[in-house]
């Protein structure tokens, strides 16, 4: 991976492929090898930059309260440092807030939106409490608290599973709790889906056991246009259940000449 200082703090991410800027965030409590399985197959269509958030993978920590805006202000900062001016943005789960959110702060930057197993809709108070709660938790005994929670919801395939796991546990407590009060206080980004002018891809897997897939079928009817592909059978990393269909549907923005 190479590094960049952004905002005081290194910044890790692998670039690879040709064609159009296309920016894979991770989601949480992951990191970026979660797209390992997909970038050879979209290499050849796109210009890949594949980031670890600050806090997760080999991207330093920050002792500040980060904001959801603050992680699409390192994204910014990194295709500004790699001469970037405007790109697609992939996001998976938390990475799709993340991109949610650099499409309201950088609107003319961004060329096309993928949310994948992701959503628009901000907290309700009960699942807000439950990450500050689960943040206390991993202060108090560790990241194996959301390893155990975690793995089970991500996928039900077992090899899956034993990469999420190892994944999970290398994760800093610090860049955790500091995730889980981004995204309890992010936003509710619905209506800003639809002021989109830009190619949006929608894609979930119908198993997913975090983010329900009602939640993707309701985005597809806020934004018509948008193309929706719902995957039979999937969950919460379809990315690493199916590469090949994931890909497809990101393939979309090809066929759109963004």
């Amino acid at each position: 991976m190479e590094k960049v200082k952004i905002a005081g703090i290194n910044i890790a991410y692998v670039r690879r492929g040709t064609g159009n800027p296309l920016v894979l965030i991770h989601g949480y409590p992951l990191d970026h090898t979660i797209w390992d399985e997909i970038a050879p197959l979209l290499e050849a269509d796109f210009d890949l930059i594949i980031p670890d958030l600050r806090g997760f993978g080999q991207s330093d920590l920050t002792e500040a309260d980060d904001s959801i805006v603050d992680y699409a202000s390192d994204i910014a900062d990194l295709l500004s440092h790699l001469r970037i001016k405007r790109a697609i943005l992939a996001g998976h789960s938390m990475g799709g807030y993340v991109a949610l959110a650099f499409a309201r702060e950088y609107p003319d930057r961004v060329s096309g939106l993928a949310l994948v197993s992701s959503q628009t809709i901000a907290d309700t108070p009960e699942k807000r409490d439950g990450r500050y709660e689960t943040a206390k938790q991993v202060i108090g005994h560790g990241v194996h608290v959301v390893t155990e929670a975690m793995t089970p919801k991500l996928s039900s395939n077992p090899r899956i599973q034993e990469f999420v796991r190892g994944l999970i546990s290398k994760q800093r407590p610090l860049g955790i709790c500091t995730a889980l009060t981004a995204m309890a206080e992010r936003p509710d980004s619905t209506d800003l889906l639809q002021t989109f002018k830009f190619p949006v891809v929608i894609v979930h897997g119908d198993a997913d056991a975090l983010i329900p897939v009602e939640r993707a079928r309701e985005m597809k009817l806020s934004v018509p246009q948008a193309h929706f592909v719902e995957l039979l059978g999937l969950g919460h990393l379809p990315m690493m259940e199916n590469p090949q269909e994931v890909a497809e549907a990101l393939k979309f923005f090809v066929k759109e000449k963004v």
